[in-house]
């Protein structure tokens, strides 16, 4: 693609006096090369306009530079505002602008997410459309896995960077989808990721304090989370959570909200929590009223599925499929799910909560379907090289609503174990019951051992995720296959 078109299409402006052909896109000056684009971003650990010059020796057509870099410029460069921003848009012209004419929708928030986008991802399916997913649990397009990997291969990948997000936009084009849900991550809407894209609906979950490592406070992580609503025809808020009124403030189009215990353009009514069957209740709204049944247990699920069901209906979907496919859900990968051990006089759970708000969710969820006798035992880490704030509060809300705590790892990365644990036992209550197991694999098989019937094991903070990053870098591991093991081993002690 030759560079003046390129930089049309992406918005940018021209460069006078020279127009290659440019075959990639690239934000690394190792990868730069003959025929490459290369854009320098200031990020938290180095300037990239600090490597021009290396992208020039590799020989890069040409660069992208901050409007206000001062320094040497060694080759032909486009000057702009917000290089980030520009790099998800020259991405986006590459392939074509993929989802001009898509149907997009955005969700975003702390917790649910992920949830929230694979039901949605369900009701548009049932709905016979042609649907796309972009998310945690990776992408999928028709059902078909997509592949798309992060510059940074350690990073979890809610929002692909734009080099395989507009790649996987571009693949489902070309499967003919017309509908693609996205979970939209801080992170990608403060860096631009998501810059040359307009939804037709953002669906904000809820706000509590997450990434604040790299956002620095709370105003900037809402802030964050606002820019999504400037892009959207229709917002869906939560108005059960107290931050609802400012994303309401930064939308441009239409608002509805939803809720549980306020007056709402959409609100659950009737709510039954039939323990570990799931929910059920009245969906109420001035144009349609029908019943929600869903078999995933937790209050929570009343407010993932109305969110759901309430950006759908919004969109011109039928009550009916809604209803269906909620109906239809075999839960979430890694949302509470439970672990097949036929047999077994306990039951284990896996599930991604890795911040009080969710841990605390997760727990009186256990609370609700637990009945008299049954003792909830609760594993869980903290993330290291991630916001430490959390680790105490996790703790202190471990202590007050589980039976048993068990403390270990959980993705340290750089950070000693021991420190983080330590975090984490400043809050534990040291007059109820607790344990300290470092490595992950061994709490495992010391949960199981020591299992009570009628145990409910929740192992807290992987969920979805296969794998293990401690300072040697990332490795398998999968909590499914170590509780497998781990029951063999009690089956065969008893």
């Amino acid at each position: 693609m030759r560079l003046s078109d390129l930089l049309h299409d992406a918005g940018l402006p021209a460069l006078p006096g020279t127009d290659p052909e440019i075959n990639d896109i690239v934000s690394d000056s190792r990868r730069a090369g003959p025929g490459t684009l290369f854009v320098a971003m200031r990020g938290t650990r180095c300037d990239g306009h600090a490597y021009l010059g290396e992208a020039a020796a590799a020989g890069a057509a040409a660069a992208v530079i901050a409007a206000d870099w001062v320094g040497e410029v060694p080759l032909p460069a486009i000057r702009t505002p917000d290089p980030r921003a520009a790099l998800a848009c020259l991405w986006d012209a590459y392939y074509q602008h993929p989802a001009a004419k898509m149907r997009l929708i955005a969700v975003t928030g702390t917790n649910g997410k992920t949830s929230v986008s694979t039901m949605l991802e369900a009701i548009f399916r049932a709905a016979l459309c042609r649907t796309g997913l972009i998310g945690t649990l990776g992408c999928r397009s028709s059902g078909r896995v997509i592949a798309a990997e992060n510059d940074d291969p350690l990073a979890n990948m809610t929002t692909p960077d734009p080099a395989a997000l507009y790649r996987v936009l571009a693949q489902m084009r070309d499967d003919g989808a017309d509908t693609v849900i996205m979970e939209a991550s801080s992170h990608a809407l403060a860096l631009g990721k998501l810059a040359p894209l307009h939804f037709a609906a953002g669906v904000f979950t809820n706000l509590t304090p997450e990434h604040l490592d790299f956002h620095g406070s709370m105003e900037d992580y809402l802030a964050a989370k606002q820019r999504l609503f400037s892009t959207c025809e229709t917002a869906i808020l939560n108005r059960d959570d107290p931050h609802w009124a400012a994303m309401a403030s930064a939308c441009t189009g239409r608002v509805l909200t939803c809720a549980q215990r306020t007056a709402a353009d959409f609100t659950a009514c009737e709510i039954a929590d039939r323990g570990t069957q799931g929910i059920e209740y009245l969906l109420k709204a001035e144009q349609v009223r029908f019943r929600v049944h869903a078999p995933i247990p937790g209050r929570f699920t009343v407010e993932n599925t109305l969110l759901a069901a309430a950006c759908a209906s919004a969109l011109g979907i039928s009550p009916l499929a809604i209803q269906d496919a909620l109906a239809g859900l075999a839960g979430v990968e890694g949302r509470l799910e439970r672990v097949p051990l036929p047999g077994m006089p306990f039951s284990v759970f896996i599930d991604y909560a890795h911040t009080p708000d969710a841990l605390q969710n997760l727990l009186h969820t256990a609370r609700s379907f637990r009945t008299d006798g049954e003792r909830i035992v609760l594993l869980f880490g903290c993330g290291g090289d991630r916001d430490p704030t959390k680790r105490k509060p996790m703790g202190r809300i471990a202590s007050e609503l589980a039976d048993f705590v068990i403390v270990t790892s959980d993705n340290a990365r750089s950070e000693v174990p021991a420190r983080i644990i330590a975090d984490i036992l400043r809050g534990i209550d040291r007059e109820k019951p607790y344990a300290v197991i470092e490595s992950r694999a061994e709490a495992i098989a010391y949960a199981i051992r020591q299992a009570r019937e009628g145990d409910i094991i929740l192992l807290a903070g992987k969920g979805h995720e296969r794998y293990e990053i401690d300072a040697n870098g990332r490795r398998p591991f999968d909590e499914r296959i170590l509780v497998r093991q781990a029951a063999e081993a009690y089956r065969k002690s008893k």
